[in-house]
């Protein structure tokens, strides 16, 4: 059996997913970074040797995200992406006549806007976290609230409050007034979802041509709180990336069908995939290119 392997390695999540020859999914997985990249790199290579068939050959990588460089080092990538054209990419798989990609992750958030198939401009904010996931899920540790929990609360808002979401100092300062005036939790989770939509809003898209069809993606993106008032327009067709965690792989195999190292491509066994567990030597971290980390991986197969 012969399956593609994706890995997105980001500043608060890592994500990886098996795919087939025709895209259908394997097996993906989801953990937390933690600051650890290596180690949330080898643990989720590990996982899934434990989840995938036996028999799987994984016939091409490719790999995106901050740390792209360093996983493109450790598994031997055929292709190493950035975000914008990973994101880009998966979006016009899922909806092949998008226009717009709105994108918030962990700790930075982009806008992409195509047209005819092409990017022709984006945007990032990596400056302050107030308009991105950890913006949330340092809200949700202070009220003792897990963050997979925050879009089922904030669906049962009834009316829910303004907070300041311009700066994530005076956003806490504005929900702990809010919590004394004696404002139910889900009315403040609510409120601090559309405080992160305004920011996206009025930073990173400000300016730019927001047209139809849009898609949603990053971890945010699975937070039923942000999907409702992420526009505020009910005349914009709207679509939030599904299987989030598996849009990169989608993109991944369209650009390793496309490699020109195809002939090349790095061919792991479950075997393999144990030892790229192991701890990572010193020769293959600074490997000066992707293929001289294939290589090295293969001189080290069991």
């Amino acid at each position: 059996m012969r399956g593609y392997l994706g890995i997105d390695v980001g500043s608060v999540s890592t994500n990886l997913a098996v795919l087939t020859e025709d895209g259908e999914l394997i097996e993906s997985l989801y953990i937390r970074t933690q600051g650890q990249p290596i180690k949330a790199i080898q643990s989720g290579i590990g996982q899934l040797k434990e989840r995938l068939p036996k028999d799987i050959r994984i016939m091409g990588a490719a790999t995106t995200g901050s740390a792209r460089k360093l996983a493109g080092v450790i598994v031997g990538a055929d292709v190493i992406k950035n975000e914008i054209t990973a994101h880009a990419v998966a979006a016009m798989k899922v909806v092949p006549d998008v226009r717009t990609v709105l994108e918030i992750g962990g700790q930075d958030s982009k806008i992409i806007i195509i047209r005819d198939g092409v990017v022709v401009d984006f945007a990032m904010n990596s400056v302050c976290a107030a308009g991105t996931g950890s913006f949330l899920d340092h809200q949700a540790a202070r009220l003792g609230i897990a963050i997979e929990d925050f879009g089922d609360l904030a669906a049962q808002a009834t009316t829910p409050v303004r907070i300041a979401g311009r700066c994530s100092v005076f956003a806490e300062s504005d929900m702990v007034h809010k919590q004394q005036m004696g404002h139910s939790v889900p009315d403040i989770i609510a409120g601090l979802c559309q405080a992160l939509v305004r920011n996206y809003l009025n930073n990173v898209g400000k300016g730019k041509d927001i047209q139809p069809p849009v898609v949603f993606q990053g971890g945010v993106a699975a937070n039923k709180g942000d999907q409702k008032p992420r526009l505020r327009k009910p005349s914009r067709r709207r679509s939030s990336c599904p299987r989030i965690s598996v849009s990169w792989a989608q993109s991944a195999l369209h650009y390793l069908h496309r490699s020109r190292s195809s002939r090349q491509r790095l061919r792991l066994s479950s075997g393999d995939l144990r030892s790229a567990t192991s701890s990572t030597t010193p020769a293959v971290l600074n490997a000066p290119d992707a293929q001289t980390g294939v290589r090295l991986l293969r001189s080290n197969r069991t």
